[in-house]
């Protein structure tokens, strides 16, 4: 199996300074919805993995994030695409859980919900955040620039290591190119 695992705000859609509380602020990104199909018309698996401290914070109920996610998944799916799996953590940084990224929990509950080794899994994000939750796990981290990701590539000097591109289309784009023979 071909997994792939996305963050969701400024990766899929556009990222806001506040959490996305109501479907109609779920845009999403250029590209994004079109990039997701291409990865399961590839053969690829979709997962989504997402902090939503707003339901810790009182500014969406749990019903509130099941109907923004409900609205992705139709959006996706009209595009051809599909998500298999979305693990969302609902706490915030004081509460110390471990599924909050940086915290690696929802890759693993992901894991364990596919049947799949991690170190098979490529993770792409946004922020610091999901890069060191992807390593603490032994995927693959993958930036993308949009969302907080350029301004996590400026401020974070060590993570020069990792492929960094300008959104989620133009990462499916250079991991669908054909290989060439060597």
């Amino acid at each position: 199996m071909k997994l792939i695992v996305l963050d969701r705000d400024g990766v899929i859609n556009e990222y806001l300074e506040k959490p996305v509380a109501h479907p109609d602020e779920w845009v999403p990104l250029p590209g994004s919805l079109e990039a997701i199909a291409r990865l399961h018309q590839g053969g690829w698996h979709v997962a989504v993995a997402t902090n939503q401290s707003g339901i810790s914070r009182g500014l969406l109920t749990l019903e509130t994030l099941h109907a923004i996610h409900q609205r992705m998944h139709e959006k996706v799916n009209k595009a051809g695409g599909k998500i298999d799996v979305i693990a969302f953590c609902p706490h915030n940084d004081s509460e110390q859980c471990d599924c909050r990224k940086p915290a690696p929990g929802m890759l693993y509950t992901i894991s364990e919900r596919l049947d799949i080794d991690l170190s098979t899994v490529v993770v792409v994000g946004d922020s610091l955040r999901d890069m060191q939750a992807a390593m603490a796990t032994a995927a693959t981290p993958i930036m993308v620039r949009t969302g907080k990701g350029q301004k996590t590539l400026d401020n974070n000097k060590g993570l020069e290591h990792i492929p960094a591109y300008d959104d989620l289309a133009s990462y499916v784009d250079a991991l669908l190119a054909p290989k060439e023979e060597e």
